[in-house]
């Protein structure tokens, strides 16, 4: 039996991010590529697009769809995930 995971939302459409989501989240936004976060955090490029992935399923199942970095980082920003004064 397949069981598709349950995804929280908040008020407002905020997705709940794990700690973990939000530190891969934050690791990619900072590096150049996906290889450059997982070599800040020790782990595969396979394992920070997984992460990326679980994320904007969030994000769409919020109603707020996040294709590109660009929406990522705004999401970030917009539901304090980060502070555009720390970029």
């Amino acid at each position: 039996m397949n069981r598709q995971p349950v995804l929280r939302v908040v008020a407002g459409g905020r997705p709940t991010l794990s700690a973990r989501e939000v530190e891969v989240l934050l690791a990619w936004l900072a590096a150049e590529s996906k290889a450059q976060a997982a070599d800040t955090l020790f782990i595969t490029a396979s394992t920070v697009n997984t992460h990326l992935t679980r994320i904007r399923a969030k994000y769409t199942a919020a109603g707020r769809p996040a294709r590109s970095k660009a929406n990522l980082f705004a999401r970030a920003i917009q539901d304090g995930y980060t502070r555009l004064e720390d970029w």
